[in-house]
């Protein structure tokens, strides 16, 4: 059962950034269940960091001042036998000087603008990450090859200066590990940060109020827009940390997974759900792609049919929305820069190249119609 307006324990995380007009809350919800005899409450907080706000494409990378797009903070809180943990992760865009121009195809081109400088911006991010978190491992969840491939490079090369015991990288590229379908794989990641994980722990507080672990580091994910691949996985860190603290207050036996209580189980999985659902509609006009492995646990044809639509809905808004409801957050922010490049006539090569793009997108759309309409009827004859 979820319940959206119970009280929960404020500000219980290891560092009160968050408490200041940098962030604003965007996403809260708990569930309540039973774990044998223990009641057992967790709570899903997601704060929106204000420095670099707007939406999916037409706010990239990282401002000169560090400051990376769509950063979130998401803050888990478990409550059992008078003991209060919580574990704290963030997501945001790759921090460096990065953009995509709009221009009609299904994927513009990624360009990392003044390249000389990404170093420097990079660094002012993870200092102030460390400044905040303590310890940060960096996980990059991009292609190696392509348009992504060429981000994935300019961050491993600029972030190789200031690794340490405190920064760390890890690279998974989660689409040639775990396909579309196989995301139990990121196991293989998990595998890769389970040391830094137990090594600075998470926040727990006994009956008395007493601090018995400490945070001291923390998981910093992305993607391209730090949605689906990113939700994916940070379920997949959160489940283990709340693992480890229902086994250290003795809910859990040392050999159970929250797997093992099915309620809990997909309680747990609609929480996370719905948390990506949130932070990406916020991004991106859209729930989340790949949600239903989260809500589920596995990959479903309606799941696959959702995720086409959502693509195209995506698609439709960067290109004909996004500009607009961007320049109104740059307005009330005083951020907005009049450009006569917009306004300026675009060569017959691109018209061409966008005619073509949008025929395309049109075709799919129509296709995406068309798998909807067979869903629908097959639905429908099952029922009679």
């Amino acid at each position: 059962m979820t319940n959206t307006n119970s009280t929960v324990v404020s500000a219980v995380g290891f560092h009160r950034a968050f408490c200041t007009n940098t962030y604003y809350r965007s996403f809260k919800e708990n569930i309540h269940t039973e774990v044998g005899s223990e009641k057992v409450n967790v709570t899903l907080i997601a704060r929106r960091c204000t420095r670099r706000i707007g939406t999916r494409m037409w706010r990239r990378g990282a401002d000169p001042e560090g400051y990376a797009a769509n950063f979130v903070e998401s803050e888990q809180i478990m409550q059992s036998k008078e003991f209060t943990a919580s574990y704290v992760q963030v997501r945001g865009s790759m921090p460096f000087l990065w953009e995509q121009i709009v221009d009609l195809t299904y994927k513009p081109s990624f360009d990392v603008v003044r390249v000389d400088e990404a170093p420097r911006v990079l660094e002012r991010h993870f200092h102030d990450l460390q400044k905040k978190y303590g310890a940060v491992v960096a996980v990059d969840l991009v292609n190696t090859h392509g348009g992504e491939g060429r981000l994935y490079e300019r961050y491993a090369k600029s972030i190789e200066p200031i690794l340490s015991e405190d920064i760390r990288f890890v690279h998974f590229d989660f689409h040639h590990i775990c396909g579309h379908i196989h995301f139990e794989r990121l196991s293989q990641l998990y595998d890769q940060i389970e040391d830094y994980l137990k090594k600075h722990r998470y926040f727990l507080l006994n009956s008395k109020g007493e601090r018995m672990e400490e945070q001291t580091g923390t998981v910093r994910t992305n993607c391209v827009d730090c949605l689906d691949r990113t939700n994916v996985t940070q379920n997949m860190i959160g489940r283990k940390l709340l693992e480890s603290q229902l086994r250290q207050i003795g809910v859990l036996g040392d050999n159970n997974e929250i797997s093992d209580y099915p309620e809990f189980d997909a309680n747990y999985k609609v929480l996370w759900a719905n948390h990506g659902d949130a932070i990406s509609t916020q991004y991106s006009g859209t729930p989340a792609l790949k949600g239903d492995f989260v809500r589920y646990g596995k990959r479903t044809t309606q799941g696959i049919l959702n995720d086409l639509w959502n693509a195209l809905a995506r698609y439709y808004l960067n290109n004909f929305a996004d500009g607009t409801k961007q320049d109104a957050m740059d307005l009330l922010q005083g951020h907005h820069v009049s450009s006569v490049s917009r306004d300026m006539p675009t060569q017959s090569k691109g018209l061409l190249e966008n005619y073509a793009s949008f025929r395309l997108a049109l075709v799919l759309l129509l296709a995406a119609v068309i798998f909807m309409v067979i869903s629908l009827r097959r639905g429908t004859i099952s029922v009679c």
